[in-house]
């Protein structure tokens, strides 16, 4: 759906890595090496966004890292945005509406790095009837058309810094 708003893969590949994840921060290699792509059709959409106040940039030994702007204006609508073309919105709302102990909801695994996925991956914390749950995500994976997995932690079992110990950056995407 997004490559008929915006025909520049590139573009795409950065909007979902700096505005999906408001914290990602990334230089141009590691872009070449994440994306696949040239270093010079990255650098125009990086000069691109940072020139439109979109990025921010600074310099770390020699490299030159790029985050995004989150005091931009359009930011959180960028956001916002990307969060219903990937589905996430209308998952978490979904879920929301059927469930009412849920506490808080992360992202992991690619989409969370703001990498393209087919797949959206969460972890939920609440007293959670798991059961009611699958039923409600097999719903949800069908009017997405998207495969969803998830984890679900009770408010006492879940800790953020073992998740991150594992490697795992969740990003949170509701709060009760």
């Amino acid at each position: 759906m997004f490559e008929a708003l915006i025909s520049s893969k590139t573009r795409i590949k950065i909007l979902l890595k700096f505005f999906l994840n408001g914290n990602s921060v990334a230089y141009l290699r590691g872009l070449e090496e994440e994306f696949g792509d040239s270093t010079n059709s990255i650098r125009i959409e990086l000069n691109k966004f940072e020139k439109a106040g979109f990025l921010k940039s600074y310099t770390e030994g020699n490299k030159k890292l790029f985050k995004a702007n989150k005091d931009h204006l359009l930011f959180h609508d960028i956001q916002q945005m990307l969060m219903k073309i990937t589905g996430i919105n209308h998952l978490v709302d979904y879920v929301l509406q059927h469930i009412g102990n849920l506490e808080k909801v992360y992202l992991v695994g690619k989409l969370s790095k703001g990498l393209e996925s087919s797949e959206i991956e969460l972890v939920f914390v609440g007293d959670i009837n798991i059961t009611y749950l699958e039923e409600l995500i097999a719903k949800a994976e069908k009017k997405l058309n998207k495969k969803i997995t998830f984890i679900c932690y009770k408010p006492e079992d879940f800790r953020l810094d073992e998740i991150r110990k594992n490697g795992i950056d969740p990003l949170l995407i509701w709060n009760r």
